[in-house]
């Protein structure tokens, strides 16, 4: 998508959906950080949070779960003793890494672009 290009009504209301149900699913602090420190390897509960630096217990379940119930994560548990639940992203996770890709590069870019002003 160009910015600069003028789209008509309707490729707009299509745009703004799009991207509406993509943050709707992705959104927020801590989702993409999750897959990104599931992408090293199957990780445990303590193991994902110890990675994702500042996120709590309570917040690290829950995105767990929507990150489950949308298809991104699979929980594995392991029936032994004690019980061993491992975590792993899917197939469909890896749909997420041209825009992980263009995420990383523009959050470096515009990092860079602030300590210049500064």
């Amino acid at each position: 998508m160009n910015i600069d290009a003028k789209v008509t009504s309707r490729e707009c209301t299509g745009l703004l959906n799009a991207i509406g149900d993509a943050l709707y699913v992705i959104g927020g602090k801590w989702k993409l950080r999750v897959i990104v420190a599931l992408g090293e390897g199957n990780k445990r509960f303590n193991e994902i949070q110890r990675t994702v630096n500042g996120i709590s217990a309570r917040v690290l379940s829950n995105e767990l779960k929507e990150l489950e119930l949308n298809g991104f994560v699979k929980r594995i548990v392991h029936p032994q003793t004690p019980v061993v639940v491992e975590y792993h992203i899917t197939d469909y996770a890896n749909t997420l890494k041209d825009v992980l890709g263009a995420l990383s590069e523009w959050g470096t870019m515009h990092r860079e672009k602030i300590r210049k002003e500064r």
